[in-house]
């Protein structure tokens, strides 16, 4: 199998809108959490959540094209943008054969859900005639982000989106590294994008009791492990990777990250929404993981979990580490405790962190935590407060989605 690298990483986050901002402030430990400016909520239990800030589309696109593309594009535009640009991958240079190695895997939960509401709410306030923008499918469906990537690039290699739910873009990231093993691309570009705060996603999740209500303590309200935690904080942006095969990377002269060498995928099989208090489907797909990148348990020396702040998620994961980790104490921490729930873009944003984490040798610290739950299981070490600075070699990503489905990534510090 050959061996893959990440060579450049673009992100649109609650914490900046490049990966240098967004790494700072996860490293400083800073909140993303706002009172929500992109709908009116009086009447929503939910008042706030983790919105990109300063976003400007002109930065990217022309006024007319804009329009075109529902946010959730928009924003894997600008991602992949940066990563591609980070990579120093001139593709606008490259013979058409050349770009035939090089493809796109572009993630998204939601898609373009935004439109989908404007296009709802245009056709019942009207007479009934069905008056629809000729841009409202293109707009809408979830493939869509990896196709404009495509176009604006003119990459010829595999191409598609992969949804499940708020594993999806650890999912695309694992599938590129398969694609790029397997000899079937040369470069992949890999990531994530949601664009889901609006009346009908915070309203949907928050009628699930999923969200957090702790709108007087809106900034700290993320608080992953906590023995108040009262649901997740919503958030929306964007991460992208580049992934490229060993050698072509070296050949190159490119800049190094990190290596992937591990990528597991399993299944709660258990609840629509709800995790197992065993945490199995996460256990199974980080042993999974762990197999394939040739590591055992004891040489993980940090964990970017799931945990989201919810009362039964939280824990069903750490006793699902457990199970896997055992005696080893691990370093745990969650970077949504910052980011808020970016659902599907959570995982490419915190394979950013966990390939900044391994170059870098900091672990970020989970933040707003102040009286862990005592349900959490004996011997795991959850980083609170503070960063550490300490080696880095190996870290573990986990990501789990509505509907049981589970991705672990694995990533490791680059040696020659």
């Amino acid at each position: 199998m050959k061996r893959v690298v990440i060579t450049g990483m673009g992100a649109l986050t609650p914490l900046g809108n490049n990966v240098n901002d967004f790494w700072n402030n996860i490293v400083a430990g800073k909140s993303g959490a706002t009172l929500l400016t992109k709908f009116d909520t009086e009447k929503f239990k939910t008042k706030f959540g983790c919105e990109v800030k300063g976003y400007n589309a002109e930065a990217y696109f022309e006024k007319k094209e804009a329009r075109k593309y529902d946010l959730f594009t928009q924003y894997a535009v600008a991602a992949s943008d940066e990563a591609i640009k980070d990579s120093g991958l001139d593709f606008a240079a490259m013979t058409e054969e050349e770009r035939y190695e090089i493809g796109v895997i572009w993630a998204s939960g939601n898609g373009g859900i935004g439109t989908f509401e404007e296009q709802l709410k245009e056709f019942h306030s009207g007479d009934g005639t069905p008056r629809f923008n000729p841009y409202f499918i293109p707009k809408m469906i979830v493939d869509i982000a990896a196709g404009v990537i495509s176009i604006r690039h003119k990459l010829h290699g595999p191409n598609y989106c992969t949804v499940s739910a708020c594993a999806s873009s650890n999912t695309a990231i694992i599938n590129a590294f398969d694609t790029i093993r397997l000899g079937k691309a040369t470069v992949m570009v890999a990531g994530g994008s949601e664009a889901a705060i609006t009346p009908s996603a915070v309203g949907g999740f928050g009628a699930a009791q999923a969200l957090s209500k702790n709108n007087e303590q809106y900034a700290s309200a993320s608080r992953p492990f906590d023995a108040t935690r009262d649901g997740f904080v919503i958030g929306e942006g964007a991460g992208a990777l580049i992934l490229e095969e060993h050698d072509h990377a070296v050949r190159r002269g490119a800049h190094i990250y990190a290596e992937i060498v591990g990528g597991g995928m399993a299944a709660d099989a258990y609840h629509l929404t709800g995790t197992p208090a065993n945490g199995l489907g996460a256990a199974l797909g980080t042993k999974k993981a762990l197999q394939e990148a040739g590591v055992s348990p004891e040489q993980v020396d940090y964990i970017n979990a799931h945990a989201t702040s919810t009362p039964l998620g939280d824990i069903g994961e750490l006793n699902g580490i457990k199970s896997v980790f055992g005696h080893h104490r691990v370093k745990v921490t969650s970077t949504k405790s910052m980011t808020g729930h970016l659902l599907g873009a959570a995982g490419a944003i915190e394979s950013i962190t966990c390939a900044l984490s391994v170059k870098h040798d900091i672990i970020p610290a989970t933040i707003n935590t102040t009286v862990l739950d005592p349900a959490i299981p004996e011997g795991l070490d959850i980083v609170l407060g503070s960063s550490l600075h300490q080696t880095v070699n190996y870290v573990v990503n986990n990501t789990f989605g509505f509907g049981g489905h589970t991705a672990t990534s694995v990533f490791k510090k680059y040696q020659p």
